[in-house]
């Protein structure tokens, strides 16, 4: 499954990994068009050896009514989640508002979950910080010790009791595990790890297109900024990005999320292998269109909603609940495609571009097709002439072999020149492309 990896119609942000026997879950709120429409924690799950299959449990924790279910929060509010196992019991850490936590559990990783308790500290932390900012938590558990971690804009972290699983241990709370002054400083999403010696908190900054990281050889911190692991905001609209990371079967993944509908409210699950150097730190990835595919086939359809590259304006818009377009295509809007295997070279001296688009009725368009870089004229292959009504549109461009990006450059058919004094038209929206030999 490229990416989004999860299902087309389903947009499900902060969606945090967890591996729990064979099977990886992903845990994140239900998104949509309007955070009024926010009304639930969804899970989905896929066996650890078949990651292009994921299975939905459906709504596992609310926190608004709707329809015949009932609220589980004691109140309205946004809602970020973790789970983990301990002694037999999963635990779901929610904050709701951006202020308070709550605990819920489950005998089993997929819920249902039921609160428990409000995170309680202890009596001794002074009055204006006792209900703490919960914001984003992120849990770890390291011999029998259970910690917690969370913040906007300051970082938090702090040991809870592991026999209730909710009460913070006195004096065992700290502010700034990430220094204030670091660059990229911290905004918000914790999500800690403990790999080989050293412990890693994987988080937003304020620039927070980006998903960075901080390494400690303490669990406590203090935590130093290493680097960038994703930036949503080269060659793509950026909007808010959280993630976090895990090891399915050996190899280590991140999970982030990317924006559609030019909205902070609907996101699709993402996700991108990555690699750890010797020194512990972990190479910066690109977005790429491959999700958990090893590589793309250029002579299936390819659909608008995969590109990872999206320049000068243009967006993925959800038409409707099973069709995604890429839209307010203007004159140099680059959109683009990582990666497909076109094969060994073969005889074939050409080969077919076609493009199915929705016309607006407006300027006709050309698409010139790039492979590798949009910037260098000696990698186009060809250009595909589309006009103002809906429809498929065919081109023969130079055919190609072995793993390439594929871009396209939208330009204005000349022979129909636009007055000056105009803004750039729309001149269609994208649903889908394949190439045939």
């Amino acid at each position: 499954m490229p990416n989004p990896y999860l299902p087309s119609w389903k947009m499900i942000p902060i969606g945090k990994p967890r591996v729990f026997g064979n099977r990886v879950y992903i845990y994140g709120m239900r998104d949509c068009f309007r955070k009024d429409q926010i009304v639930d924690l969804n899970v989905w799950s896929a066996r650890d050896d078949n990651l292009n299959h994921w299975d939905c449990h459906g709504s596992v924790f609310r926190f608004k009514n709707d329809y015949d279910q009932e609220n589980d929060m004691l109140t309205l509010g946004d809602l970020y989640a973790d789970v983990i196992e301990h002694r037999g019991r999963y635990y779901l850490y929610v904050n709701y508002g951006s202020k308070k936590g709550y605990l819920a559990s489950s005998d089993r990783p997929e819920g249902p979950f039921h609160i428990i308790k409000e995170f309680k500290e202890a009596e001794s932390i002074s009055k204006g910080l006792k209900y703490g900012f919960y914001f984003d938590p992120g849990l770890l558990i390291e011999d029998e010790k259970v910690y917690i971690y969370w913040g906007h804009q300051n970082s938090y972290m702090a040991e809870l009791d592991s026999n209730n699983m909710y009460e913070m241990v006195q004096g065992k709370r700290i502010k700034d595990i990430i220094s204030p002054d670091c660059p990229h400083k911290f905004l918000r999403a914790c999500s800690p790890q403990k790999i080989g010696d050293l412990y890693y908190i994987i988080y937003t900054p304020k620039d927070d297109s980006r998903i960075s990281y901080a390494t400690s050889k303490q669990a406590t911190g203090p935590f130093h900024y290493r680097g960038v692991i994703i930036d949503n905001g080269i060659d793509y609209m950026g909007g808010n990005n959280r993630g976090s990371i895990c090891n399915i079967k050996g190899q280590w993944y991140l999970f982030y999320q990317r924006m559609t509908n030019s909205t902070t409210m609907s996101y699709k699950a993402c996700v991108e292998p990555i690699e750890f150097l010797p020194d512990g730190s972990i190479k910066q990835v690109e977005m790429t269109s491959l999700g958990f595919e090893h590589t793309l086939s250029p002579y299936q359809i390819s659909l608008a909603e995969n590109a990872c590259v999206l320049k000068g304006g243009c967006f993925i818009r959800e038409s409707n609940i099973s069709t995604r377009v890429i839209t307010k295509i203007t004159e140099g809007c680059i959109i683009g495609y990582k990666y497909f295997d076109f094969g060994n070279e073969d005889k074939n001296k050409v080969m077919k571009f076609q493009v199915n688009i929705l016309g607006l009725n407006q300027q006709q368009g050309n698409i010139r097709i790039f492979i590798d870089d949009y910037y260098d004229t000696s990698k186009e292959i060809g250009n595909c002439l589309v006009g103002p009504e809906d429809g498929k549109y065919e081109a023969v461009v130079k055919s190609v072999s072995g793993r390439h990006s594929i871009f396209m450059l939208i330009e204005e058919r000349k022979e129909y020149p636009r007055l000056k004094e105009f803004q750039p038209r729309n001149l269609f929206e994208l649903v889908s492309f394949k190439f045939s030999k």
